[in-house]
């Protein structure tokens, strides 16, 4: 094996042990024994949803620089927020005859055609990120966060937080995104034990940053000082909120409490500056996972149909402390 090889291999290594937390990183599929194609063997590709947030960044990010580390040929594609174009990008790679598709849907229904379109021409698809609404013959895995979870933490976190008394607004992510629809149910479910919980206005700020501050704007606008906390479906739209409160005059973290999802470095800044009270984790470092998990499906290996990610809810006391460790 050439030394650029093992050094590559090392590095990914070192990066399944950071996404996944404490233990010992999984073995490589392609050191397991009877291995049919190693990394260099195989095109995979990857058709991405868009650039939406500084998750998004990330999770394209991490799936780069794991394929170039792996030196594994990769077909990477923007959809530009558009399902129609996730949708070609899905065709295009199935005509390209990659081993494996990778897919983070941008929403979860009008997948049922051309997923039996790679069905049939004998391409395996695994959902990355996101779930899609289809029968589960139609993708061998999805390699994911909890998203429903992730609603209920940020609920009992607010909860905490307001000593259950609170008039929430929402700032909701992509309409008919997995995420969105989890975070939205995943929320309301733990809030039924919180009658002083109200949430007195939703509305979806498409997980941006300059869509999740109109949309506060309108609600500072409509509720005024009514308003006491914010639930934002990520970190983007939080920065969005935050930035229409104190152009209203109030102070973030303070006057109004936010509470937001991802993890992201600038959710990490804005805690420091006292302006989000806490922050929940859905880790976009799946490039490490991705690309085993394929190996594994394209030599017929068995893979669970749910491989979660490790994750965590992070409060502005530590902050400080944490922050140069983030990668995202």
């Amino acid at each position: 094996m050439k030394i650029s090889r093992i050094l590559s291999l090392c590095a990914v290594l070192l990066m399944l042990l950071e996404t996944q937390g404490c233990g010992s990183a999984p073995e490589p599929a392609m050191l397991n024994a009877g291995i049919q194609k190693t990394y260099a063997d195989v095109i995979i590709g990857f058709a991405q949803l868009g650039a939406e947030s500084e998750w998004r960044a990330a999770n394209t990010q991490s799936i780069k620089e794991t394929a170039e580390l792996l030196e594994i040929e990769l077909r990477f594609m923007d959809a530009q927020q558009k399902q129609e174009k996730q949708i070609e990008a899905v065709r295009k790679l199935i005509i390209q005859k990659v081993d494996v598709i990778g897919l983070s849907p941008i929403v979860e229904t009008g997948w049922d055609e051309v997923f039996q379109e790679a069905k049939d021409a004998g391409i395996p698809i695994i959902l990355v990120d996101r779930r899609a609404a289809v029968a589960e013959d139609m993708y061998v895995a999805y390699l994911g966060s909890d998203f429903l979870e992730e609603g209920r933490n940020a609920a009992r976190v607010m909860a905490q937080l307001m000593n259950g008394q609170a008039k929430i607004v929402e700032l909701v992510g992509t309409i008919n995104s997995a995420p969105a629809n989890d975070r939205y149910e995943g929320f309301r479910e733990v809030l039924k034990d919180y009658p002083g919980m109200e949430i007195i206005a939703s509305e979806s700020g498409d997980f941006t940053r300059a869509r999740g501050k109109e949309v506060m704007e309108t609600f500072l606008n409509e509720h005024g000082s009514t308003i006491t906390a914010v639930y934002a479906h990520n970190d983007d739209m939080a920065l969005g909120a935050i930035t229409a409160i104190e152009e209203h005059g109030l102070k973030p973290g303070v006057d109004i409490k936010i509470v937001s999802v991802d993890a992201a470095r600038v959710a990490f800044e804005a805690m420091i500056a006292g302006k989000l009270n806490a922050t929940i984790e859905c880790n976009p470092l799946l490039g490490p996972q991705f690309f085993e998990l394929a190996l594994k499906v394209i030599n017929g290996e068995s893979v669970p149909k749910w491989v979660p990610s490790e994750e965590s809810i992070f409060f502005p006391d530590n902050a400080a402390e944490i922050l140069p460790t983030r990668k995202y």
